[in-house]
């Protein structure tokens, strides 16, 4: 569940993602200016970053995530 994409080519580095997001999940590459997926596992399909990105370069699922589980 959670961010799915950020379309780098739709991005304009204007930082609002990284500011709504409430779990951090969210960061800007310094080289590039662009958002990225930092840390996957922690969204919680809240939807504040597609909400507010004013260039609809995100999307969030609510699809679950296939876990893959090795046998022990």
């Amino acid at each position: 569940m959670g961010i799915r994409k950020i379309d780098l080519s739709l991005c304009i580095g204007c930082n609002v993602c990284v500011d709504v997001c409430p779990m951090d999940v969210i960061r800007m590459d310094a080289a590039s200016k662009k958002a990225y997926i930092k840390y996957l596992r922690d969204c919680q399909s809240c939807c504040l970053c597609e909400v507010e990105c004013p260039e609809d370069a995100i999307r969030v699922t609510a699809l679950p995530e296939r876990i893959i589980v090795a046998a022990w």
